[in-house]
């Protein structure tokens, strides 16, 4: 006999534990609270934790969005205004490179913990609720909030760009240095760049997912995997638009150079490396836990 009546539904069924050690039927109370305090947290975990703020993220209002996307591309400048410093001041050596590209980390830092709106970052965590739910509802709210972080990030960076190309805040030796540090976002064809994309697109969101487990190690995974962006001279759509805006105001590119050699085929590769390698992939890995 159960507890469903014509007037009152029957309660779901309840969701097993995340917990593994309720795989072990065998274990007594005690023991398994210990596993679960010394367990890392499972995949099915992790992605609940991701999807919540998700759904939390595209409930928020486009005011709110709008002015987390202009904040988070402004403090992305710092990526090209600490790297362009240490290679201004740096000796000529073979490692210089790996000590500039430390740099580049700081932006990402900023955002990330500051919990500002990045676009790249938006290729994992309102996706999850957009897999889960897949509903035109929940597509719109994705759409919306994509194009408003992306445009938000997009004026920000440009922004950024013209204050430091067209004033005396730096010394012109600093100037010159992100000059060179930013003719590679325009230095590769259009496939080559889709490519690095891709790869950008699938750390950062690689980044957002490890977040959840990191606990007190979240500083040094931000630093990681955005240093191995950098070194690799793999190509970060808002990040790079600090760096392509530069040229663009320094006279150094054109407006189409930075539209067709960086903007368009970073966006692909950043969308596909995000979406399809880390989302859906880690999506798809949880499903039968999550049923």
């Amino acid at each position: 006999m159960t507890d469903a009546s014509p007037d009152r539904p029957a309660e779901p069924k309840q969701r097993d534990s995340f917990n593994p050690a309720e795989k072990t039927p065998d274990l007594s109370s005690k023991e398994r609270k210990t596993i679960e305090a010394q367990s890392r947290p499972n995949a099915a975990l992790i992605h609940e934790t991701i999807r919540a703020e998700g759904e939390s993220e595209l409930d928020r209002t486009a005011s709110a969005l709008l002015l987390s996307g202009l904040a988070a591309g402004l403090s992305m400048g710092f990526s090209l205004t600490v790297e362009g410093l240490l290679h201004a001041h740096l000796p000529d050596a073979s490692w210089k490179p790996l000590v500039s590209s430390f740099g580049y980390t700081i932006g990402f830092l900023i955002v990330v913990l500051g919990r500002q709106q990045l676009f790249t970052e938006n290729t994992l965590t309102p996706i999850l609720p957009l897999l889960h739910n897949r509903d035109g509802r929940t597509l719109l709210r994705v759409v919306k909030l994509w194009a408003i972080v992306l445009v938000a990030n997009i004026v920000a960076t440009w922004i950024f760009a013209a204050v430091i190309a067209h004033t005396s805040l730096f010394a012109p030796e600093v100037k010159q240095a992100f000059g060179e540090i930013s003719h590679k976002v325009v230095a590769s064809p259009f496939g080559t760049t889709v490519l690095k994309a891709i790869f950008a697109g699938w750390l950062i969101a690689l980044m957002v997912w490890l977040l959840p487990g990191a606990d007190s190690a979240r500083l040094l995974v931000i630093l990681i995997i955005t240093y191995v962006v950098a070194i690799g001279g793999f190509s970060h759509l808002i990040a790079g638009s600090v760096d392509g805006f530069y040229l663009v105001e320094t006279g150094q590119a054109t407006w189409t150079e930075y539209v067709v050699r960086f903007f368009l085929p970073t966006l692909v590769g950043n969308v596909l490396g995000g979406v399809a390698l880390v989302a859906a992939l880690n999506f798809g890995q949880v499903v039968p836990e999550l049923q």
